[in-house]
């Protein structure tokens, strides 16, 4: 059985307007190669944004590991980590 990796976005107010609108569009921007390996979910809220030191964001979990300040290519670029590739 292949690994998913699951990618949760942050579309709570803060991260949507720190960056997090893009980051709903993460399906689109996935090479091909990766397209059938990730599942992208959005969430209301992650928690993080009223904790300084959590990070700053926008916040995105992967496979439950929180990422600060994500944009596209870093969710990738996580995602490819996490996939051993």
């Amino acid at each position: 059985m292949d690994m998913k990796v699951e990618v949760i976005i942050c579309s709570g107010t803060l991260c949507y307007l720190m960056g997090g609108a893009e980051l709903q569009l993460l399906s689109e921007h996935l090479p091909p190669a990766l397209k059938d390996k990730v599942i992208v979910k959005g969430s209301p809220c992650v928690g993080f944004c009223d904790k300084p030191e959590s990070g700053k964001p926008p916040f995105a979990l992967i496979n439950g590991r929180k990422i600060q300040q994500a944009s596209v290519d870093k969710l990738i670029s996580e995602i490819k980590q996490e996939l051993g590739i």
